[in-house]
């Protein structure tokens, strides 16, 4: 590692919204520029929900043009985004816009694969939680992938946009159902058994891999010829590459609008209870296993603010919102945060009061108690998830870092401080992009070569803030 400070080009999508970025690397530096922000999120068409993943290509495009024409020292391209959806390739076209992982025909895969192989089976295969829309579920209905030469999901469906390299990275490829927890490899009877044809399956690589090059009509119109590095391009890998952990005994919540609660280990646990308390084995960058469970998060919060600015037609102010609730004194009533009857969008806060009053609590008056209700909620589920990993990791626990959006929430960080009686070491916000940074980096020679020494370096540069349990 050199001195100097050396750029990269980060894309980081999200379900709701993508983002190119440039990262800056050096010895004592770890800098992030936004380029452009650009809208993602379903599309309905007459065979389901489906991504418009030509817009969103499209805003790629341009993203990284104007990284590079403000950065010309770029070196290499990352990409990151959520998890299990897929496009299928036949000689090189797309063969539609791939669906969205809220479409309900995975409802009937799950039907279908369970009859074939019992998900106690899948569990000792796969090591995946249960989640109606992991990958094999879809694959197992959709009529498409009969005729497709390639399914590559959407991190390495947009490389091979741009280099013409046919990949699968293994961070996210273990999110399918389809990778054995213990090789890392693709798992051919299962695929077999499940009628999937593991002709469709491209090449494993390892995050860090330079696959290939911009083509060069790309990289005429984007200014530059760059290699695609591979990240960790599930983006809860990448962001807990940068999760600043210093101890072996510390847990991670990676928080917006899902919290991914766990831990990180090194061999997968493949209990009966791991199973039961539905924790699933993701593949995490350098071989590590990100043990997690997923909790709801703030999608609880936003929603009720968003129904209550509906009912007032005009916005909210949340620092002021949860300032007030911070005030809050007296009895807290808690609901849970997992309920199934909160996964759905519109009228949160209806649906919160009614399971309050199903188990005999009062439902706060004022929006600020109301809200204080949601956070300790949110938080007390964050704990027992804490407590479950810890408990089926067999480890003693001794700090909780909560990265994400949610790290700005400091109700949130010490209210879980508070529930799980650890210290709440809160941020980096920008977790995913910067570890999607840091893995480009290091395979350019840029950024250390452990990932404790990653974290180090995001430690220096991005110090979190300590909230102590009162």
């Amino acid at each position: 590692m050199t001195g100097s400070v050396r750029a990269v080009a980060a894309v980081d999508l999200g379900a709701t919204s993508g983002r190119v970025m440039i990262g800056r690397v050096g010895d004592d530096a770890l800098d992030l520029e936004l380029v452009t922000r650009f809208p993602n999120g379903p599309v309905e068409r007459e065979d389901g929900l489906h991504w418009d993943f030509d817009a969103l290509y499209g805003h790629i495009l341009e993203g990284l043009t104007a990284a590079v024409s403000r950065e010309p020292a770029i070196e290499s391209i990352g990409i990151d985004s959520w998890a299990v959806d897929y496009g299928l390739l036949r000689d090189g076209e797309l063969l539609a816009q791939p669906f969205h992982y809220r479409d309900p025909r995975s409802e009937q895969g799950v039907t279908e694969v369970h009859e074939i192989v019992p998900f106690s089976e899948l569990y000792q295969r796969n090591g995946l939680q249960f989640l109606p829309f992991n990958t094999l579920y879809q694959y197992r209905v959709d009529a498409r992938l009969a005729d497709a030469d390639a399914a590559l999901l959407i991190p390495d469906l947009i490389a091979y946009l741009l280099t013409g390299a046919r990949v699968a990275e293994r961070t996210n490829a273990s999110t399918t159902g389809l990778l054995g927890v213990r090789s890392g490899e693709w798992d051919a009877e299962l695929a077999h058994r499940l009628g999937i044809p593991t002709a469709a399956l491209p090449a494993l690589v390892d995050p860090g891999s330079a696959i290939g090059r911009l083509s060069p009509e790309l990289a005429a119109r984007i200014g530059k010829d760059l290699p695609v590095i591979t990240v960790g391009s599930h983006d809860t890998a990448s962001a807990v590459v940068a999760v600043p952990m210093v101890s072996p005994n510390a847990a991670y919540i990676s928080c917006g609008t899902w919290g991914l609660v766990g831990v990180e280990l090194a061999e997968p646990v493949l209990t009966d209870a791991a199973r039961e308390a539905n924790f699933t084995h993701e593949l995490g960058v350098d071989g590590r296993y990100r043990f997690l469970h997923n909790v709801t998060g703030l999608w609880l919060l936003s929603e009720t603010v968003r129904a209550w600015e509906a009912e007032d037609g005009a916005a909210i102010d949340l620092s002021e919102l949860l300032s007030s609730a911070s005030a809050v004194t007296g009895a807290i009533a808690l609901f849970d945060a997992n309920d199934s009857s909160l996964s759905a969008p519109g009228d949160m806060p209806a649906r919160i009061a009614a399971l309050l009053r199903a188990q005999g609590s009062d439902v706060p008056e004022s929006r600020a108690a109301f809200a204080r209700t949601i956070v300790e909620s949110i938080a007390a589920a964050f704990a027992a998830a804490v407590q479950t990993a810890a408990d089926l990791s067999e480890r003693e626990l001794d700090s909780i870092h909560l990265v994400g959006g949610g790290s700005l929430n400091r109700l949130l960080c010490q209210a879980t401080a508070d529930r799980s009686g650890l210290p709440v070491l809160a941020g980096p916000v920008e977790a995913t992009a910067l570890g999607n940074v840091l893995v480009q980096a290091r395979a350019l020679g840029a950024a250390p070569a452990t990932l404790e020494e990653l974290r180090g370096l995001v430690a220096r540069t991005h110090e979190p803030e300590r909230f102590d349990p009162r």
